[in-house]
């Protein structure tokens, strides 16, 4: 066992997920870093490693949150090394624009199998060692869409609305294993999340929404992983979209239709 907190974050080698290791390696945390591209968790550790004194160490694990062996065999080895895991960011994930019916049936599935495959994958790897070590937290990264209508991205705002439903859910299973849970709703982010996505991909759109830097989304993951909020949204903007998409949901989503179509 470790003195330092240990946090587990998978989707690590890119955007949000890259950036949240680096701080909390700043703030003295060992990070453990699950991608499916060893080359850019390489890239992370060298970067970690030139931090000044102090930073939290960096161990990176090639696995795909697709495979639930792949998670179960990277919880393994992080125990290993670290003896424990604190904290869960639950960020690997990949998005989609287009009509529904037009969709490649492959992108689907990969949308869906990483989204949300990938996020009880990575739970149900990491939970039974938090029971055992008697408490951890538990970050999942879901979106400002998770209760959006949303044409044009109602595949993505799905998935999200899954992961958001999750986090409500578990937050009270697992209430009595100290185990918290922070729904994290996450607004339009700088990161090459945009330019990956599937479908129509990064192409631009009308009336494009301020973009924030993966750092201030970074910062707000840590931050969070030291409170107990159960859920977090952390721009104004933010906020007043997810207020729109409960009271006025038919204007959100025309409005959601000239930004995404």
């Amino acid at each position: 066992m470790t003195d330092k907190k240990v946090a587990f974050i998978t989707g690590a080698s890119s955007g949000i997920g890259y950036q949240t290791a680096l701080e909390f390696a700043k703030t003295g945390v060992h990070v453990v870093g699950t991608a499916r591209r060893i080359d850019r968790l390489q890239q992370l550790h060298t970067q970690i490693n030139s931090l000044p004194d102090g930073h939290g160490e960096f161990l990176p694990i090639q696995a795909d949150v697709q495979h639930a062996d792949d998670m179960n065999i990277a919880v393994e080895q992080a125990i290993a090394h670290f003896g424990q895991i604190d904290i869960l960011v639950a960020n690997a994930g990949v998005g989609h624009r287009g009509a529904l019916a037009d969709a490649n049936w492959d992108d689907i599935q990969t949308l869906l199998r990483t989204n949300i495959d990938g996020v009880l994958h990575s739970v149900r790897a990491v939970v039974p060692m938090m029971k055992k070590q008697g408490g951890g937290h538990i970050i999942f990264i879901s979106s400002v869409v998770y209760n959006m209508t949303a044409p044009y991205t109602s595949i993505y705002a799905a998935s999200k609305a899954f992961v958001s439903s999750l986090a409500k859910s578990l937050r009270l299973e697992l209430e009595v294993d100290q185990i918290h849970v922070t729904d994290m709703l996450v607004g339009r982010t700088e990161s090459e999340f945009n330019d990956k996505r599937m479908g129509a991909g990064g192409r631009n759109s009308v009336g494009r929404f301020p973009i924030m830097p993966t750092e201030k989304v970074a910062k707000g993951i840590v931050w969070a992983s030291s409170h107990k909020r159960k859920a977090v949204a952390l721009r104004p903007l933010d906020r007043l979209i997810l207020l729109g998409n409960m009271l006025v949901p038919t204007l959100i989503g025309k409005r959601a239709m000239r930004h995404y179509k």
